[in-house]
């Protein structure tokens, strides 16, 4: 059975995660492929991934809940 959600036909490049960091800390990201978001534990904030390309603007991010 194949996943109906478009995002999931898509990946990040690792070569991208590489040099990727978070907008606000300069800190390192990781990448959460269930919810595709690219992950700032530093900041506190999931930034989305759209059809493979990560939205690494504050307005988009949200902010991570106390138990994330």
């Amino acid at each position: 059975m194949r996943d109906t959600d478009p995002a999931a036909d898509y990946e990040i490049d690792p070569r991208l995660l590489e040099v990727l960091v978070c907008p606000l800390t300069r800190g390192p990201l990781t990448y959460d492929r269930v919810n595709h978001e690219l992950i700032s534990h530093q900041a506190r904030k999931a930034y989305p991934v759209r059809a493979g390309v990560p939205i690494m603007l504050g307005d988009e991010a949200r902010d991570l809940g106390a138990d994330e």
